[in-house]
């Protein structure tokens, strides 16, 4: 019953997104292929992100783990107690980056499972509770910050910064903030170009679109899709992947092309498998695969 209630949001949401197009979800997804379960019993999954080598590490935050998956179908624990890492991404130097929310702060992490500070603060003030990030082909990191109250802080933990806002962290560690006019901010993908930035407003149940300019600020900002989104992934096509009742797929140019529906809510999601053909999707206490045509990155 559950999974038909899903299919027949996900059904209604393609049809009031203003698609200019049929659904396409057959051109992307490898025929003869389905959605299947990859692994449950977690409490609730976030943060995918893939490693140099095609394996796949994702949270389970309110347990206060990482896991890993591994094109085999294995899945292990890679570590616990990672400060309730959140939405997550591999840099350059095989370091997992983490929003992490225990302390507010966005972490690197070793393959030998040492924590450093990146950064966890702005204008004196603590942050909200970074969420999801994106790091850009020179370095930069994107970051967004809403506020979703934990149990696990501590009572002092109050919403001091004055927005809900998203930020950048250039190379050198100088943080600006720079986005200021969301209700609440969550997943965000750039291209691998380091062009364009996607973001969602998901209190808003919208995604803008943005110019990345060189010194990491944005500009040009214009509407994209008619969705929020958790978290967020694109292909090689240009293909913008979100997450809300379903994973909905939009083209370049925003037209809703694809919903493809999970048996439970989605979270987040990315591409994994050596060759980036596997599309890997959180789901509140499973994850799930399913084998695609096109690619990631």
């Amino acid at each position: 019953m559950t999974k038909l209630i899903l299919g027949l949001i996900c059904l209604a949401g393609y049809l009031t997104a203003g698609a200019a197009d049929p659904d396409r979800s057959q051109e992307l997804i490898a025929r003869g292929e389905k959605v299947t379960k990859a692994g449950g019993g977690f409490k609730f999954t976030e943060g995918p992100a893939v490693a140099p080598d095609g394996r796949v590490f994702f949270t389970d935050q309110p347990n206060d783990k990482i896991e890993v998956w591994s094109e085999d179908g294995k899945i292990n624990t890679f570590m616990q107690s990672c400060e309730r890492s959140n939405g997550t991404f591999f840099n350059k130097k095989g370091e997992l980056i983490s929003c992490a929310d225990l302390h507010n702060r966005v972490v690197a992490i070793t393959m030998d499972k040492k924590i450093r500070t990146l950064t966890e603060n702005f204008n004196g003030n603590h942050l909200n509770g970074p969420n999801d990030l994106w790091i850009a082909p020179d370095g930069g990191i994107y970051f967004s910050d809403p506020y979703y109250q934990r149990d696990y802080w501590e009572p002092v933990h109050t919403e001091v910064q004055d927005t809900r806002g998203v930020y950048y962290m250039n190379r050198d560690g100088k943080v600006q903030r720079v986005i200021s006019d969301f209700q609440q901010p969550n997943g965000l993908i750039g291209t691998p170009d380091g062009k364009i930035l996607y973001i969602s407003d998901i209190k808003d149940h919208k995604i803008w679109k943005y110019t990345i300019n060189k010194d990491g600020s944005l500009s040009d900002k214009s509407f994209f899709a008619p969705e929020g989104s958790d978290g967020m992934t694109i292909d090689r096509e240009g293909n913008v992947y979100l997450t809300n009742q379903c994973v909905s797929v939009f083209d370049p140019k925003g037209n809703n092309i694809a919903r493809i529906q999970i048996p439970e809510q989605p979270s987040n999601i990315c591409f994994g498998g050596k060759k980036r053909d596997i599309l890997f999707i959180t789901a509140r206490t499973s994850v799930y695969t399913v084998k695609m045509k096109v690619r990631g990155y």
